[in-house]
């Protein structure tokens, strides 16, 4: 899609009748934004749920049943926060610090693997103890204002082979040193700048040769010997039962709280596997919602993620510029993606990786980025074309 995709809207239809195109300014995407509010308190209630039993029978955590609670409510209000100033702070400008936001992602990408806090075996966190954050979400952001930036600066570049290898190259670089210690949120980043290179692409091949190459590079990065433990996720995924009481255990639990939550769940708070589970209120956080409300809850959840992306993909086609567009398309695929993979780890539809469920996961950083993210998208939605 091209700049002149835009401008097409302002021409003749099939039948001959021309439409006129209306900006409309000043009102953000109210849908958009309760959802995200009910995602987020929603969140709130299944933070503490999922996690009271477990910091109760914990001592490290001073037998204090609202300890995530109280961290999860603190970092919702700097989120809401950072997410009313997004909103109220143009998403034009952003393009301006777009290249400086790049660069520092890459720089804390490589610090986080010389100098990262080590966190279940990866190095994840830059900081000082309790206080930092993951490179990783600053690196899904920059990508999605970097990458829209330089496609709209660099017109036609997606036209052209070398163009699509430049672009490649910019989303390649952060993909593969997040990859060396998350795949996970690697397989995020990458679909977040492919679906920005579709949409801004002609060229169907080009993203045929890139999907193979990402399959060589993410086979790589499972079968060397130094990242053999993912080759045992494929194992265990595929047979949680060969070590019911080891790697397999988590897979199995998750599977009993969904199995045994039925229609309308054991009730909230009733769970009986996060007392199982290892850090119920994390990424397995999913399978608890519907071992306690049941089939009933998990739609509701689904449901409103989906409305969430409706909204956003309507706001990138009604953007009035391509910048725009591309940066809704990025934000909306980046919860998407997110989403998909949570849900299918805790369902056990996918091998077993870390990857909260957006809103709702316990979490800091990634709960002030994705709704600073969100303050965007929101941006956005008040600079729309309509008939």
């Amino acid at each position: 899609m091209e700049a002149d995709t835009f401008d097409r809207r302002h021409k003749t239809h099939s039948a001959g009748r021309k439409i006129k195109i209306k900006k409309r300014t000043g009102s953000f995407d109210f849908t958009l934004f309760f959802v995200v509010l009910m995602l987020v308190m929603f969140g709130l209630v299944m933070v503490f749920s999922s996690s009271y039993y477990y910091t109760l029978t914990r001592a490290k955590f001073g037998n204090d049943m609202y300890y995530f609670v109280k961290r999860q409510i603190v970092w919702a209000g700097l989120g809401i926060i950072a997410m009313i100033f997004m909103m109220n702070f143009s998403y034009k400008k952003l393009r301006h610090i777009s290249i400086l936001l790049y660069i520092f992602s890459l720089v804390t990408l490589v610090a986080v693997l010389v100098v990262g806090q080590d966190l279940n075996g990866s190095k994840r966190w830059l900081g000082i103890g309790p206080i930092g954050f993951q490179p990783s979400e600053v690196a899904k952001f920059a990508i999605i204002l970097f990458l829209s930036h330089y496609i709209v600066t660099h017109k036609g570049i997606m036209d052209t082979w070398k163009g699509f290898i430049k672009c490649s190259v910019v989303l390649g670089v952060p993909t593969l040193l997040v990859a060396v210690e998350n795949l996970s949120t690697a397989i995020v980043i990458a679909a977040i700048g492919c679906a920005i290179m579709f949409v801004s692409s002609k060229k169907i091949s080009y993203f045929v040769a890139i999907f193979i190459a990402g399959l060589g590079g993410a086979a790589a990065l499972i079968k060397l010997p130094m990242f053999a433990y993912r080759s045992d996720r494929i194992k265990y995924w595929l047979d949680p039962f060969s070590d019911a009481s080891g790697k397999g255990f988590q897979i199995i639990q998750s599977l009993y709280a969904v199995a045994s939550g039925g229609i309308f769940g054991l009730g909230l708070g009733q769970s009986r596997q996060k007392t199982y589970v290892p850090e119920p209120y994390n990424d397995i956080i999913f399978a608890i919602i519907c071992e306690e409300l049941g089939l009933f809850g998990a739609i509701l959840v689904i449901v409103l993620f989906a409305v969430l992306v409706w909204r956003g993909i309507r706001i990138a086609m009604n953007s009035e510029d391509l910048y725009g567009c591309l940066v809704a398309v990025g934000i909306t695929v980046l919860i998407g993606v997110e989403v998909a993979i949570n849900i299918s780890v805790a369902t056990n539809l996918m091998p077993n990786t870390g990857m909260a469920l957006p809103f709702i996961s316990y979490g800091g950083s990634a709960l002030v980025f994705t709704m600073a993210a969100m303050g965007t998208l929101l941006n956005i939605s008040k600079f729309q074309k309509i008939q």
